[in-house]
């Protein structure tokens, strides 16, 4: 009787994806360059796990004992956002990759979802979502037209102020856009992004919303829901999987909210669970927004409550702790990078914890068919299992 818990740190990638240049990312590695940027980071926690065993970190140096079984994972999935990572990170790979519209998104989409929505449009970009906003701000809360712009990702994102269309009307509005974009304009996501404020002072507000595709139903949640495991998901991962095979959801804005909801939801959970939490500020709020110090601080903040999280795990539960893909705030570009992904996984034990080098795993996947084989569940068509490396290592040391 054992539970799995999954921490995702949003875009904290490793770098050194062999397929970097093809997404315009050659030299992208989220965790190496941050280091280097802040001069060094103090992460003792994670160091203690493997975390500087895994790459080269500032700060952050290998140990003769890791106490986690750490390596890195190869995306291989066709794209760098957020879906295709959770997806892949679940056992579904994305062979082909969601459509994008650097040159925003074709006219007869646009009238067509004027009509059906009754809201006219602006932008019709790919921008930053805080800069559009400051940009087109006030012209929206004068006529009322909704701010529709994208990325570098696949989305769909439509922006407006709370006070101009109230949050009901907006989902309503994302939702009417979720079933206009089909194949072949299909995009991973549609994305309520509201803002507040006054004139040259807009500012996002917590109550976005992604309106995903489903997933496919080999998925490890649905394998999971077969097997009778619950599943609970923390922050943005529901979304991220339009709901499928998920028993439970708490929302989350932010990471000390899911920090802490991950710690009152362990302590209350069942048995046999699998938790699961995306700390979306690595990516929200310094990756998207090239804010190195904040990345970093927000990473010190994530060590110091592991330190307090891990005494509390109970002997044979799972944790492991990976990212999505990653997003360098070191870099010029503010989107996502195509990078490698670290991982740490750690079986508790009653004796003493010991790790092991789960090296180069070839894509996501591996982290899903580990949690298959924890649960003895059906595993997913993609990935191969690093479970055994984990117990292994376990029984070595209490040898």
């Amino acid at each position: 009787m054992a539970r799995a818990i999954l921490i995702i740190l949003d875009g904290v990638g490793v770098g050194r994806a062999p397929d970097a240049a093809a997404y315009g990312d050659l030299g992208s590695d989220t965790l190496g360059n941050l280091s280097r940027a802040v001069g060094g980071l103090s992460l003792p926690t994670l160091a203690a796990l493997g975390l500087g065993n895994l790459h080269d970190i500032d700060g952050v140096p290998p140990v003769a004992r890791p106490l986690a079984g750490y390596g890195r994972m190869r995306p291989v999935s066709a794209g760098k956002d957020s879906t295709t990572g959770h997806w892949e990170l679940m056992g579904q790979v994305t062979a082909a990759p969601f459509p994008t519209y650097p040159e925003g998104f074709p006219p007869h989409l646009l009238e067509e979802f004027s009509r059906r929505t009754g809201h006219g449009w602006l932008g019709n970009v790919a921008a930053s979502g805080t800069a559009i906003i400051a940009d087109l701000g006030d012209e929206h809360v004068r006529t009322g037209k909704l701010i529709v712009y994208t990325s570098a990702d696949s989305v769909f994102q439509i922006a407006a102020h709370e006070e101009v269309v109230p949050l009901p009307e907006l989902y309503r509005v994302c939702e009417l856009a979720r079933e206009l974009l089909v194949p072949p304009h299909q995009v991973s996501r549609v994305i309520a992004r509201p803002f507040r404020g006054g004139s040259g002072a807009y500012e996002r507000t917590a109550n976005r919303r992604d309106f995903s595709l489903p997933p496919a139903d080999t998925i490890v949640l649905h394998s999971l829901r077969r097997a009778g495991i619950p599943v609970q998901a923390i922050g943005k991962i529901y979304d991220l999987f339009a709901g499928r095979g998920i028993d439970a959801k708490l929302p989350s804005h932010d990471n000390a909210a899911g920090m802490r909801q991950l710690a009152e939801l362990y302590g209350r959970a069942p048995d046999r669970a699998f938790l699961l939490v995306n700390l979306v500020d690595f990516d929200m709020l310094w990756g998207h927004r090239n804010d190195a110090a904040g990345m970093a601080a927000g990473l010190r903040a994530f060590d110091a409550w592991l330190a307090e999280f891990l005494p509390r795990l109970r002997a044979g539960d799972l944790l492991m702790i990976t990212a999505d893909h990653g997003n360098d705030p070191t870099t010029p570009s503010t989107d996502h990078s195509r990078e490698e992904v670290p991982v740490l996984a750690l079986l508790a034990a009653a004796a003493e914890q010991v790790g092991c080098d789960l090296g180069l795993r070839p894509t996501f996947a591996d982290l899903g068919a580990t949690v298959a084989e924890f649960f003895a569940a059906e595993p997913p068509p993609h990935g191969t299992s690093f479970l055994g490396d984990l117990r292994g290592s376990a029984a070595g040391g209490a040898s």
